[in-house]
Order: structure tokens, then C-alpha cells, then sequence
């Protein structure tokens, strides 16, 4: 069948030193982090809480534990799931897994028990490497979902000694922040154990560059876990896309990288688990977001990368203009997952003296898959360009094979060696987001005479909040299922905070007032946090279609209207 090949005017835009296209990478993952050991060997790889490791000994505990998770049976090809926040743990899991030729499972550890079981419902890992706080939850997993092997983190034996001990004082400060970050638990193999056994040997057999590397769960709109399946070419692709988009960040000493997002996303994955240890960056790892901890950093060891979310970047602004902190030396902030405010570029960059840009990209697409230029010319309001080597078609989303006039607005179709090849043991959902080879991405978009990229819609309904993804289906049945609520919609409304927050609209069953406060705290048990709606609206009916089908957005717009005062 002939190839099409559509023009690429985004190329004209591309910075100075930016090619047009990429050499196909060779190899696996654990080749950059061997690159970085190899030229930077002691130079600081990880940072947590003021303590550092080096490239040598990342490598080092990264063999060990990969020849302790080989004693415990994992093989090349098995599942293995990661329920970590960000610490150093996390990285030597992820590239201990990887060296097996096996394949990383990633986890929100904040996952509720039923979310979480749906996941390993849907990959059937048998080895799980599990921060201590989430143990319970994966050990109360039904006996035909129980794993074989489960590995047990305390990210507090990552910290400083100094710091460790302060946890172990007897006041409540100390036991709040310890109760927060580590758990008793029996029945498992520590992590520590782990780490005894004799480093694997280097002769021990490679993955091959098409190996499927990571399992990337997106909920997609219906709330089924869909796991995008990734290779090793599509992550070290993505990686290497990222470097040669900023090449005034140099490889190698001085190069700093915070990892402020969560690294089971795809997002904090791509640019700090696998861009960061290519680079052979200084990689400062944060639990989770609190500006005080952000900054005390930035005063000594100030960010050459560092990928947020616009709520990040708004927190992270007012908290150093309040604390007198100066920004000065943060060169490249790479903001994705919702629109970026013009508002917020500005004072930013005034603040920073580097560069706020906005970017684009999906978990199926490792995830990155354009960028506004650094240091060139930009366009607000867009999500910039095309990546090197990716391909893109704007076509009628109804006739997906036929191309919309230039300029046109249409679904964003997209190919390239960072996009992957289907959803793990799910041929049909595969079959469906493809057209001849290109990745549907299911968002609207318009493509300028410059090459620029702008989100105008988005087929699938996904919510966007702080940069997380909710499939407003799943939180719709998890609603119905209160015995005061006969029917629901849930749609996304814009926040300044969050992006979007999510917002339901429910019919009671007319058996008297329905408490909005009480459903909202009933969901709490049932759904993570930031998927439970922020906000409750009772109505008397919902907007349906003749085949009965709720219109969400027609939800919406009564919705923003109500909202509006309208």
C-alpha cells in the first residue's frame, strides 16, 4: 500500500539546531542510563530530601535489585507493577524491571482499592513492587488476583539519616509527617532484602528495541483501565525528541531536572525517569508538590528543566514572591496536560529569566508529541509544534481518511516513532483509535500556515483536572449506585485552579432533598479524591438524545450558564 506523506509546515518554524527528523534509535533504555554511568559516574543522579546518589551507585543497586526481582521468578516479558510516589526507590524499580526484558506496570499509588484492582485485573502481575503506605491494599487483592511476590518500599530509608532520625521523635509533628510517608507491614519482601543479592552480570541477556517496555494506563472515556503498551524505541524516541527540541541544555554536569510530577504519569515518566537519566541530570525528586520544598531547592540547586502543569507554576509563583525566593536560574519550564494562561507566561518567565512553554501529548504517544519553541518565536494559546520525526493530519472526524482544507479545524491524526502500536490485550480498542496506520487522537484542533497547533475541542470527553484525567463515565456509575441518585452527568468546567474541576449534575429519585454534602463524601470511598465532583447540582432533568443518551454538553452549557449567573 503507498505511504501518504503530508506536508510539514511546522518544520519552517523549528529553532535553529532543531532537525527535521530523528535516526532511528538502537538499543534499549538501560543503555542511556549506562551512557550516563559510563562519562558521569560520580556525578549526583538522584536528590530526595537533601541526599544524593550517584550514577555509579544508581547502576550498581539497579543490578542488585534487578538479580533480586530474578531470584523472586520474574522473567522477560512478565507484568510487573510499581506502586510508588517519586523517590530514589522508584527509579532503581523502573530500570531493574526494564534490565529483566520484563515490563514496568505503573500505579497511582493514591488509587482507591477498586481502581487499583482494576488495573491488575487487566495485567495480571504476579510481582508488585509496592510503597509500604499501599501494601493493605494490594494484600487484600481477592485470592485470584493475589500476586506472588510483593516487594515492600519505605521511601523513608531513601532520606538522610538527620532526617530520618527527626521522624522518630516523639512529637506530633514528627509522627504526622511519618504516619504520612511510611507503614508497618508483615508479609512482604523489603525492598532492603531485595538489594542483598550479587549484582546481575553484565553477559545477563538484553531487551531487544521493540520489546514492549511499559504498560501506560489511560482510562480513556469509558473508565475501563486501557493500558497503552510501549516499547523501548517509543520511550528512548520520546527521550531523544525532548533533547534535540532543547539543545542549549546541555548533557552532563550543571544539568538539573525536578521531578515536581508524579512519575507514574506518562508525563513526569517521559522527562524525569527517562530524558533526565539520558541527560545525566541531577534528578531532585519530590513526593509531592509543596512550593517550600520546591524552593528551599531552587535556592541552591535552581531547575534546567522543569516540567509542571499551570497550577504548578501559579503555586510555585505565589509562593516565591510570599517567601522573598528568587526563581532566577530556572532556564526551561515545559507545561502540559491543560491550557497555559498568557497571564501566567509572563510573570513567570519575568520571575524565572527562562522560558514557560506549553506542549501537547498523550499516553499512547510516550507521551510527548509537540511543543512550543524554546527561545524562538511562540504562539499563545497554542500547544506549538510537531516533535521532530512526528507526522501530523487534520482530518474530518467522521471521514477520518479524508484531510481537511489547511487551516480547517478537524481530528488530530498523528504517527511517529514515539506513538505505539495498540492497548495491551485489547485488539479491538486498538483496532479503533487507527486509520490506516495513523493514531487517532480524538482532539479537535486547527494546524496555521507556521505550523502551530491550537486544542479547539476534544472529542473525547475527558476531564482534565490538575492534570489528571477523568473519564466522566466512571464517575457517572460510581453515582448511580447511591440509592438517592436516579440519574447523573458529570462534565469538566473551567477552573482557575485546576484547569478544569469535575461537576456533576444529578436527578434525586424524589424521595425528598438529596444531601449533595453527604453524596460527595460517600464517593470519597469509592473514587480517588480529585476524581469525586467538586461540585453538585441538583436538577429536575437531563438533556437526552432520542435514543435516550445523555447530551453532555448541552449539561455543560446549562451548567456554565447556571455558573455564569446567567
Amino acid at each position: 500500500m503507498e505511504t501518504y506523506d503530508p506536508p510539514r509546515p511546522w518544520i519552517a518554524s523549528y529553532a535553529e539546531g532543531v532537525p527535521a527528523d530523528l535516526d532511528p534509535v538502537t538499543g534499549n533504555l538501560g543503555d542511556i542510563l549506562a551512557a550516563s554511568v559510563r562519562d558521569y559516574p560520580d556525578a549526583p543522579a538522584l536528590q530526595f530530601f537533601g541526599r544524593t546518589t550517584s550514577y555509579r551507585e544508581l547502576s550498581d543497586a539497579v543490578d542488585r535489585a534487578a538479580a533480586g526481582l530474578k531470584a523472586l521468578g520474574v522473567g522477560a516479558g512478565d507484568p510487573v507493577a510499581i506502586v510508588l510516589p517519586n523517590c530514589p526507590q522508584h527509579i532503581v524499580a523502573f530500570y531493574a524491571v526494564l534490565r529483566l526484558g520484563a515490563v514496568v506496570v505503573e500505579h497511582n499509588p493514591l488509587y482507591t482499592p477498586r481502581e487499583m484492582r482494576k488495573q491488575f485485573e487487566d495485567h495480571g502481575a504476579k510481582t508488585a513492587i509496592v510503597w509500604n503506605k499501599v501494601v493493605a491494599t494490594v494484600q487484600a487483592f481477592p485470592a485470584d488476583l493475589a500476586v506472588d511476590s510483593l516487594v515492600s518500599v519505605d521511601i523513608t530509608r531513601a532520606m538522610p539519616a538527620s532526617l530520618r532520625l527527626a521522624l522518630k521523635l516523639p512529637i506530633a509533628k514528627a509522627r504526622e509527617s511519618r504516619e504520612a510517608l511510611t507503614d508497618r507491614v508483615s508479609g512482604t519482601v523489603t525492598w532492603e532484602r531485595l538489594l542483598t543479592s550479587p549484582p546481575l552480570p553484565a553477559t545477563f541477556p538484553q531487551p531487544a528495541t521493540d520489546d514492549l517496555a511499559i504498560i501506560q494506563y489511560t482510562s480513556g472515556t469509558t473508565g475501563t483501565p486501557k493500558g497503552a503498551a510501549l516499547t523501548h524505541r517509543n520511550l528512548l524516541s520520546n527521550a531523544r525528541q525532548a533533547q534535540v527540541w532543547v539543545p542549549a541544555i546541555q548533557r552532563g554536569h550543571g544539568c538539573v531536572v525536578y521531578a515536581v510530577l508524579p512519575m507514574f504519569h506518562a508525563y513526569g515518566l517521559t522527562l524525569c525517569l527517562t530524558f533526565a537519566m539520558s541527560m545525566g541530570a541531577r534528578l531532585v525528586l519530590f513526593p509531592k508538590f509543596e512550593p517550600e520544598m520546591v524552593l528551599e531547592v531552587t535556592k541552591k540547586h535552581p531547575a534546567t528543566l522543569l516540567p509542571l502543569v499551570p497550577p504548578i507554576a501559579d503555586r510555585l509563583l505565589a509562593a516565591a514572591r510570599a517567601q522573598g525566593v528568587s526563581l532566577q536560574g530556572t532556564e526551561v519550564a515545559i507545561s502540559g496536560a491543560m491550557a497555559l494562561p498568557h497571564e501566567l507566561v509572563v510573570p513567570f518567565e519575568e520571575a524565572s529569566g527562562g522560558y514557560l512553554v506549553e506542549g501537547y501529548g498523550l499516553s499512547e504517544c510516550s507521551p510527548v508529541l509537540m511543543a512550543n519553541p524554546v527561545a524562538t518565536h511562540r504562539v499563545p494559546g497554542t500547544v506549538g509544534l510537531p516533535l521532530p520525526g512526528t507526522e501530523c493530519r487534520v482530518v474530518d472526524p467522521d471521514e477520518p481518511t479524508k484531510d481537511v482544507a489547511p487551516g480547517e479545524r478537524g481530528e488530530l491524526l498523528v504517527r511517529g516513532p514515539q506513538v505505539f502500536a495498540g492497548y495491551y490485550g485489547k485488539p479491538e480498542e486498538t483496532e479503533r483509535v487507527f486509520v490506516d496506520g495513523w493514531f487517532r487522537t480524538g482532539d479537535i484542533v486547527t494546524i496555521d500556515e507556521g505550523g502551530f497547533v491550537r486544542i479547539v475541542d476534544r472529542i473525547k470527553e475527558l476531564i482534565i483536572t490538575g492534570g489528571f484525567n477523568v473519564a466522566p463515565t466512571e464517575v457517572e456509575n460510581t453515582l448511580r449506585q447511591h440509592p438517592r441518585v436516579a440519574d447523573v452527568a458529570v462534565v469538566g468546567l473551567p477552573s482557575e485552579h485546576s484547569g478544569e474541576e469535575v461537576v456533576a449534575a444529578v436527578v434525586a429519585d424524589g424521595e425528598g432533598d438529596l444531601d449533595v454534602e453527604e453524596l460527595r463524601e460517600w464517593a470519597r470511598g469509592i473514587l480517588t479524591p480529585y476524581k469525586v465532583p467538586r461540585r453538585v447540582f441538583v436538577v429536575d432533568e437531563l438533556p437526552k438524545s432520542l435514543i435516550g443518551k445523555v447530551l453532555r454538553r448541552q449539561v455543560r452549557e446549562s451548567l456554565l450558564q447556571l455558573n455564569s449567573g446567567a
